[in-house]
């Protein structure tokens, strides 16, 4: 029997350890060995001006952004509403209209 702790993310038991950290493989989700249990503080993931953003606000882009694999750019001014806030690089989950579903850095955005 494993003395391994259960996934956080979707409670399997058939988690491993590989250098330090501990990996799920059914839902790949990875969490620190040394990392305690309880993680009930949120994340706070701040604008290019430094003000807390919240799930669900409306922000603007501050910079004209590329969109990968695509011709289109998301235009300076352009207003996002109903932000959602996700771990990563790309900490804010988007629709933006026109464009459709995107991911987007903190830093390139300010609260609307």
């Amino acid at each position: 029997m494993s003395t391994l702790p259960h996934c956080p993310q979707c409670n399997s038991e058939f988690t491993y350890e590989d250098k330090g950290t501990y990996i799920c493989p059914e839902c790949a989700h990875e969490w620190s060995s040394t990392a305690s249990e309880s993680t009930d503080q949120p994340r706070v993931v701040y604008d290019a001006n430094g003000n807390a953003l919240q799930e669900g606000d409306t922000v603007t882009v501050i910079k004209d952004l590329k969109v990968k694999g695509s011709s289109l750019v998301v235009k300076v001014g352009t207003k996002v509403k109903n932000i959602r806030l996700v771990d990563g690089d790309h900490d804010i989950d988007c629709r933006i209209d026109g464009i459709g579903q995107m991911s987007l850095k903190s830093e390139f955005v300010k609260k609307a």
